[in-house]
């Protein structure tokens, strides 16, 4: 698929268009007390996306692209667990890739098969779906994350990136575009040639972080401080 053909530029209005519903239907959720549409949406991602992901390994194994090794493989997780459980390190964890990693996989999207290929429709359904999960929880239904959870998302991110890296070694492949840039082309070709583009990633990621958990953590603060005076 190229980059913002029609059938990316569909998907990016129908990404657009989902974020104020996830926002309502959530805020709905909490008005409520119903948890209809987080159960709903938890039972879905994998009931969808893995039999998509059983049928592709099955059809057309690849071994640089269908195993569950991409970070949008542990973020659905993060996501159907958050959207199940509300856990607040399974809520950051989807906001944190969700809103970062996943939010570039959709406006540059690194796919090698268009519409209506399975594999099209198996990518969108799960990157979609994940950053729609976060908004749904963080300003939905209203569980944001704090410095403690901002903590451990950085160091669930530097394990899989640990694995990930040690793999592709192994293997000759490239989960996580941690041994070289993709192909069509994304925001890593402004970070400079390997291994500099992995270093200024780690460390912008690490600030963006940061930024977004800054708000909520002064949020935090003056309720706490408001509840004890």
């Amino acid at each position: 698929m190229d980059a913002y053909s029609s059938s990316h530029v569909v998907m990016l209005v129908v990404f657009v268009a989902g974020l104020p519903l996830a926002v309502l239907l959530g805020r709905w959720e909490r008005r409520t007390g119903s948890r209809l549409v987080s159960r709903g949406a938890a039972v879905a991602i994998p009931l969808v996306h893995v039999p998509t992901q059983v049928y592709d390994i099955a059809t057309r194994f690849e071994l640089g692209v269908s195993l569950p090794f991409h970070l949008s493989d542990l973020a659905w997780v993060a996501a159907a667990v958050a959207l199940w459980t509300h856990h607040r390190y399974a809520v950051a964890l989807t906001y944190f890739w969700g809103l970062v990693l996943t939010t570039q996989a959709i406006v540059t999207p690194s796919l090698g098969e268009d519409f209506p290929d399975l594999r099209y429709f198996a990518y969108w359904f799960i990157h979609l779906l994940v950053v729609w999960a976060a908004v749904f929880l963080v300003w939905g239904r209203g569980l944001p994350p704090g410095w403690r959870d901002y903590r451990f998302t950085v160091a669930a991110t530097f394990a899989w990136a640990v694995c990930a890296y040690t793999f592709n070694e192994l293997a000759g492949t490239n989960y996580g575009y941690l041994q070289r840039k993709p192909r069509g082309g994304s925001v890593l070709d402004l970070l400079g040639p390997w291994p500099v583009y992995v270093l200024a990633e780690i460390g912008i990621v690490i600030v963006v972080w940061a930024a977004m958990t800054w708000p909520w953590g002064r949020r935090e603060r003056r309720a706490a401080s408001a509840a004890s005076s």
